[in-house]
């Protein structure tokens, strides 16, 4: 599947316990390129515990697609795993088939998705994360 330029995109980055450094300082970084990328429209909060369907502590970014290559590197570099998905109208898809993972993949809980038709980030996208 093939998505527009300016097709939004999030990115859920998380970190387990010995992590924490690695985790602030992308966070940190990426706060500070937001005036730079133009297409970085949010950065969230460090999330503590597991929210929604993931089950480690992470921060989430919201990015329109054509900021990929920008953001990619900076994610890889980390050393971090992360879940690189395009934000459609299926929750589920865009979490598991439409998903990218960065390193290895974790089980999501999935029975918290949005019905299809009914992706809850569709509305918050670039204003505000979990």
């Amino acid at each position: 599947m093939s998505f527009a330029d300016d097709a939004p995109y999030h990115a859920h980055i998380y970190h387990e316990p010995g992590q924490r450094p690695a985790s602030d300082a992308l966070h940190a970084r990426l706060t500070a390129l937001q005036g730079e990328i133009a297409d970085l429209k949010m950065v969230g909060k460090l999330r503590e515990r597991p929210v929604g369907p993931h089950p480690l502590p992470q921060f989430e970014i919201h990015f329109l697609k054509r900021a990929l290559p920008q953001i990619l590197p900076l994610i890889e570099g980390s050393g971090l795993r992360a879940l690189v998905h395009p934000l459609t109208d299926d929750d589920l898809a865009d979490h598991t088939t439409l998903g990218h993972w960065i390193g290895a993949p974790l089980e999501l809980d999935l029975s918290v998705m949005d019905p299809p038709g009914q992706n809850q980030g569709m509305p918050r996208f670039g204003k505000r994360d979990f």
